[in-house]
């Protein structure tokens, strides 16, 4: 039975932010995720799954339980570096990135792994079985309702999308393998909010909404009964401009690596932190970052101004100080006043 076509990422109307937030991480996996909040039926996991099947085909190492890239030496797993030790060439193969879900239920060995320890200490030898984190290596991995995760499984995934690698110590013994995931977590703020601490982590963050203008609100019906209706005539009327975002975020990819900054940006980006009040150096990081992203994905290889801007309504909102049961807030005004 053939697989239905899933929605397309370019007719998602609206929600600007949440597909640039999505899209910037792609081309820079080293942001370190997106945290969307928002009310429920907002396109927060369509526009995930969308996002997935938007992007090319990848190679990887056949048979990987890893999904290893063979042109990446330096991150390979130990199975895949053995075989390259033995001389042995390393079978590929292309296949889609996928979406990996972590249930709000997962505890911690589903999602990290664990260790046959009896093998280990019966053989001299290390069996891992794999967890939710070797499977969403070099794919997405979606969280809904992530502000009902246990803290402590949110504190694990964190630390993973930051290095980039999974290790499970059991009694002595421990194991690490390759984690590098695009980490994308949603959820109601009416249930409940994360630990400041945690949302910090986040590299990036956006709130959505539903549609409030007539015009907007009936395309979103008009393309939602197009998409149920036929899938495939969907896709094929969507395809012109799916290709043009792909090649607009592959060339994005392959340019970041030149993509430079003035030592005027840098302060502009410090004072702009100051005058916030956000605490610590993360913020301050994470703008630059987003921004020279920013750039990539406008066709530039220069950070200027705009790329400062629209990266401090993506960086700051879900860093900036509040008070008990205040709202989370940001004045855009604040910013633009440090521009000129």
């Amino acid at each position: 039975m053939e697989q239905k076509k899933g929605y397309c990422f370019t007719a998602i109307v609206g929600q600007e932010d949440m597909k640039t937030a999505l899209i910037l991480n792609v081309i820079n996996p080293g942001l370190g995720g997106v945290l969307i909040r928002g009310e429920k039926g907002t396109a927060k996991s369509t526009a995930v799954r969308a996002l997935a099947e938007l992007l090319p085909l990848r190679e990887e190492v056949k048979g990987c339980r890893f999904g290893c890239d063979p042109a990446d030496e330096a991150h390979l797993c130990d199975e895949c570096r053995e075989r390259l030790e033995k001389g042995e060439e390393l079978e590929t193969v292309y296949r889609p990135m996928r979406v990996i879900d972590l249930p709000v239920s997962a505890t911690e060995d589903r999602v990290v792994g664990t260790l046959d320890m009896e093998y280990a200490i019966r053989t001299g030898r290390k069996k891992f079985e794999e967890g939710i984190l070797a499977r969403a290596n070099r794919n997405i991995l979606y969280v809904d309702e992530i502000n009902l995760l246990d803290d402590h499984v949110v504190d694990v995934l964190l630390d993973s999308a930051a290095m980039g690698v999974n290790t499970v110590e059991r009694e002595g013994v421990s194991y690490s393998h390759p984690a590098a995931f695009i980490l994308a977590g949603t959820m109601n703020p009416e249930e409940g909010d994360l630990r400041p601490q945690l949302i910090d982590r986040f590299g990036l963050s956006v709130t959505v909404a539903g549609e409030h203008d007539v015009r907007r609100r009936v395309e979103v019906l008009r393309n939602r009964l197009k998409y149920e209706n036929d899938p495939e005539g969907f896709a094929k009327e969507y395809e012109p401009k799916q290709q043009e975002l792909r090649e607009r975020i592959l060339a994005a990819q392959k340019r970041l690596s030149r993509v430079v900054y003035s030592q005027e940006i840098m302060e502009l980006i410090a004072r702009i932190c100051i005058q916030l009040e956000v605490d610590g150096h993360r913020a301050d990081i994470m703008m630059l970052k987003t921004a020279m992203t920013l750039a990539s994905y406008n066709g530039k290889t220069r950070v200027e101004k705009e790329e400062v801007m629209q990266a401090a309504c993506l960086v700051l909102p879900h860093r900036m100080r509040r008070k008990p049961f205040e709202e989370a807030g940001f004045d855009l005004s604040l910013v633009e006043e440090m521009m000129n």
